[in-house]
């Protein structure tokens, strides 16, 4: 139940004074519908008013002038209609683009006025278009030196939801301290009031800046309230009983006949898993690892070991394509085992989908690899004890939940070949326990990266030519799909073409508007070695593994992300031949770009490239962090709070093992915490 200090933070935006029924809906929609939502919408910038007068204006500049109305000159029926003002030391003009009613009686000639806007030279004349402010100069305290800028629409202008939040900010009351008091002194912060009414009035840049101490509190509030819900989830799903697998004779013996030995990192992710099977709770895992680092196998040992104990697995991946390379890659040690598997997808119809789904309702098949089609209505598993998720956010929480429903107490392992550094993976995965493959398997060559401008396409079309005689395959990677007026990128369509003419070969065309079994088919004939060149988009980002292939070459590189493009070069190197990676990019060259071709040509470490590109991104690219899976936050910048996520993630861990022996009043203060914040672990839970 939600306490009755957090009531007012907690009621409609309506109950704010000057929140009528017209703006109502237009404020909810922008915002959100408490006025806590309103509150937590922080300035994105400021406006500095300086006091200036007319002898010395800034030009190009907002500035504030206290002048006298000087007359109202005539002005066309269509025309701008103008306002005569001046001082001891000038003479300007406000300009108002269409005619407002009453003018004339709010502000008389001769009457001494606060103007505020930006101010212009208009030939010999200065000017004021549509000024922010024109106040009498009794009401000075009404036009700040420096205003809060607000992300604002047609609608709900800036200064309108400046005004309300700050209507707002007056109603609401001081909360309990549920700060370590140790952490705010070390930090110097001010208390959650403070810190939310200072980041409303900011006084200069540096005020905005997530460094800003105000905003640090926000922050580490937030991420504290967010690591108090993910480990309150995690402390519940392991709370769960679950099937004790101890068993893993098959896998060890699969393992001594592989014509390699595990890596280091490996062994250990596969011990991780191991004992979390043992344990008798609710496995929920995830394996970080670059590109190459030996994923998939670590899972199918894992699921190797079920089927030993007599249990069902099931693999799902976000792609056909994935799904049957995971599967077709398994099968041989699945075979040598005489273990049963099947794939199940959305192209089986008929006879052989009924086939199939007899085999795993009777637990004949024990490990399935499969896509969506895995948890569709219809699909019946005998018993389910281990789901493996590939990439799993390109799957909603509502599909997970989904495939675990088709088992009891189902065991979670989840993969992920998109490294992120280990502080921003507390955000990402906080309830996952993580096991990180940093080590690539042995026999991998390194790949030789040139970073190319695109005025010398020419010498690699021959290169490329010369490859080819000599049996080689490569991906042509292409940014756009298909061209319009407004972008000068090379669409895919016309470099298929290009690529035809030149090189006198097919070459193989693919992209995200195909249908699935067209690009299956075209993949397909390039993994066969058909088709000597793929010419395609990012579709191939994941999930297709062509050892033969050896060289990549990425178009307009400088426009890819790092970790995408580490994600493309990550489809060569994977064979025993020397692979190659050419990046063509446009010239100029920004110095970020040239930093980030520069590293990707330097190293192959995913992590490495994966913490300089959160750097590279800057402070403030909220937008970025939420299209890699990050959590909606208001305050957290998960790059330059990352060091506060990490303090949040420990002392998270300390309130749940201690709480107990807190002081009531904390504990008291650190429910309200997370009721401010909302992240409910039990609905969470519900979900996953």
């Amino acid at each position: 139940m939600r306490p009755e200090i957090l009531f007012p933070y907690f009621a409609g935006v309506t109950s704010v004074k000057g929140v009528g029924p017209k703006i109502a809906p237009v404020l909810e929609g922008h915002v959100g519908n408490y006025v806590r939502d309103l509150v937590f919408s922080l300035p994105a910038g400021i406006i500095r008013r300086p006091l200036t007068n007319l002898g010395s204006p800034r030009i190009g500049e907002v500035q504030t002038i206290e002048v006298t109305i000087g007359g109202y000159p005539p002005s066309p029926a269509k025309g701008p209609h103008r306002i005569d003002v001046f001082d001891s030391a000038g003479r300007m003009s406000l300009v108002y683009f269409h005619r407002i009613r009453g003018m004339e009686t709010q502000h008389p000639v001769g009457s001494k006025r606060l103007v505020s806007g930006k101010v212009e030279r208009f030939g010999h004349n200065l000017q004021m278009a549509h000024p922010d402010y024109l106040l009498d100069v009794s009401r000075s305290d009404e036009i700040p030196v420096c205003e809060p800028v607000y992300p604002a629409t047609y609608e709900l202008s800036s200064r309108v939801l400046r005004k309300l939040i700050q209507t707002a900010l007056a109603t609401l009351p001081d909360l309990p301290e549920w700060q370590d008091i140790a952490i705010r002194n070390k930090n110097l912060w001010p208390n959650f009031h403070q810190a939310l009414e200072a980041s409303h009035t900011p006084q200069s840049d540096l005020d905005l800046s997530p460094d800003a101490l105000p905003r640090q509190r926000l922050a580490y509030d937030e991420a504290l309230a967010h690591q108090l819900a993910l480990k309150a989830r995690k402390s519940h799903r392991q709370a769960q009983p679950a099937r004790v697998i101890a068993r893993h004779e098959w896998a060890d013996e699969a393992m001594n006949t592989l014509p390699f030995a595990l890596t280091g990192a490996q062994v250990r992710a596969l011990e991780d898993i191991r004992g979390d099977l043992r344990s008798g709770h609710r496995m929920n895992r995830l394996i970080q690892g670059d590109v190459g680092a030996g994923k998939t196998l670590v899972a199918l040992l894992a699921m190797i070991d079920l089927a030993e104990a007599g249990f069902q697995s099931v693999m799902m991946a976000p792609t056909e394509i994935l799904a049957r390379q995971h599967y077709e890659k398994s099968l041989p040690i699945l075979d040598a085992l005489s273990i049963p598997a099947l794939i199940m997808t959305g192209r089986d119809k008929g006879r052989e989908r009924e086939t199939k789904r007899a085999a795993v309702a009777a637990g004949e098949a024990k490990i399935i690899f499969g896509t969506h089609a895995v948890f569709q209505e219809g699909v019946n598993f005998d018993t389910l004890q281990l789901a493996v998720i590939d990439e799993q956010h390109r799957f909603g929480v509502g599909q997970r939940q989904r495939l675990f429903s088709k088992g009891e107490a189902v065991h979670y392992l989840s993969m992920s070949a998109t490294p992120i550094p280990r502080t921003l993976a507390l955000t990402q995965y906080g309830e996952a326990d993580l096991s990180i493959l940093d080590e690539k398997p042995a026999g991998r060559q390194p790949i030789q990266t040139a970073v190319v401008p695109r005025a010398r396409i020419g010498d690699v079309m021959v290169r490329l030519r010369a490859a080819l005689d000599a049996g080689h395959q490569a991906y042509w990677i292409c940014p756009l799909v298909e061209e319009s007026e407004e972008s000068d990128l090379i669409a895919v369509e016309a470099r298929h073409r290009d690529l035809t003419e030149h090189l006198g070969t097919e070459i193989g065309l693919v992209h995200g508007k195909m249908a699935s079994e067209d690009k299956d088919a075209v993949v397909s004939r390039f993994a066969a070695g058909k088709v000597p060149v793929l010419c395609a988009t990012t579709v191939v980002e994941v999930g297709i593994d062509v050892p033969q292939a050896s060289i990549i070459i990425i178009e307009q590189a400088e426009r890819f992300g790092l970790a995408q493009l580490h994600q493309l070069r990550g489809r060569v190197g994977r064979g025993a031949e020397k692979s190659a990676c050419i990046l063509l990019y446009d010239t100029p060259l920004s110095n970020n770009a040239k930093a980030r071709l520069e590293l990707l040509r330097d190293t192959e470490d995913g992590f490495r490239i994966a913490e300089m590109d959160w750097k590279l991104r800057g402070e403030g690219d909220i937008l970025g962090a939420r299209q890699s899976g990050f959590p909606d936050y208001r305050f957290v910048d998960p790059v330059a709070h990352a060091d506060l996520i990490a303090t949040a993630a420990r002392e998270a861990t300390y309130i749940l093992e201690h709480g107990d022996a807190l002081p009531e009043p904390r504990r008291k203060a650190i429910e309200v915490l997370k009721q401010l914040f909302d992240w409910r672990p039990d609905a969470a839970d519900k979900q996953d």
